[in-house]
């Protein structure tokens, strides 16, 4: 554990509730029907709130042609809203495994972007970007898989190779976006986060 465990339980119990806390005894068996239900509301909610950002957003990402999503997170959402107690959905592991990995496949990219033979070697540029990513994240304890793909895209991906260092701009905002439609959704009669930075 890097920071103490949150003391959400001191919270009043609204917002204990949004941040994930639950009282001792007070789960609520959920039916394979509403995890399908909202689920399947909380995946077309999040992936449509991204691509509606992206695709009206201005400045620096528009004059690049950000895509209207990365591809990783439509992985992202099936752990967000379908996987919810697995520690690979966890806040901590979806923002900062999107976040290294991004970072990684971007630095990796813009190295191998300095040799003339670049267009020969991208096959190479992704299957070391993803396979730095996972060590990098497996040493944070970061672990989100669909990050593996956030740090292959940047790499073999000519619009997000475009977007250079603006690339980690749109990955976080993409995240912070799929995981505050999580935090909503996923608390409609279920529980998530089950924590936010270390177990409780």
């Amino acid at each position: 554990p890097y920071i103490p465990r949150p003391r959400l339980y001191l919270l009043p119990r609204p917002i204990s509730r949004f941040l994930g806390y639950r009282e001792p005894g007070t789960e609520i068996k959920t039916k394979d029907a509403t995890i399908w239900f909202w689920g399947f509301i909380g995946a077309f909610v999040g992936i449509a709130c991204v691509e509606g950002i992206f695709m009206n957003i201005g400045g620096r990402l528009a004059e690049l042609g950000v895509p209207m999503v990365i591809g990783s997170f439509g992985a992202t959402a099936i752990l967000l809203f379908n996987s919810l107690d697995s520690p690979l959905s966890q806040p901590r592991n979806v923002l900062l495994g999107q976040l290294l990995s991004a970072l990684t496949g971007i630095s990796i990219t813009k190295l191998f972007l300095l040799s003339s033979r670049f267009d020969d070697l991208v096959w190479l540029v992704g299957a070391i970007s993803c396979a730095t990513a996972l060590v990098v994240m497996a040493v944070t304890k970061t672990t989100h898989p669909p990050a593996g793909a956030t740090a292959l895209i940047a790499a073999v991906d000519v619009t997000c190779r475009r977007l250079g260092w603006w690339y980690l701009t749109a990955v976080l905002l993409s995240a912070v976006v799929m995981l505050a439609v999580a935090l909503i959704i996923d608390n409609i009669r279920r529980r998530y986060p089950v924590y936010w930075w270390t177990p409780v």
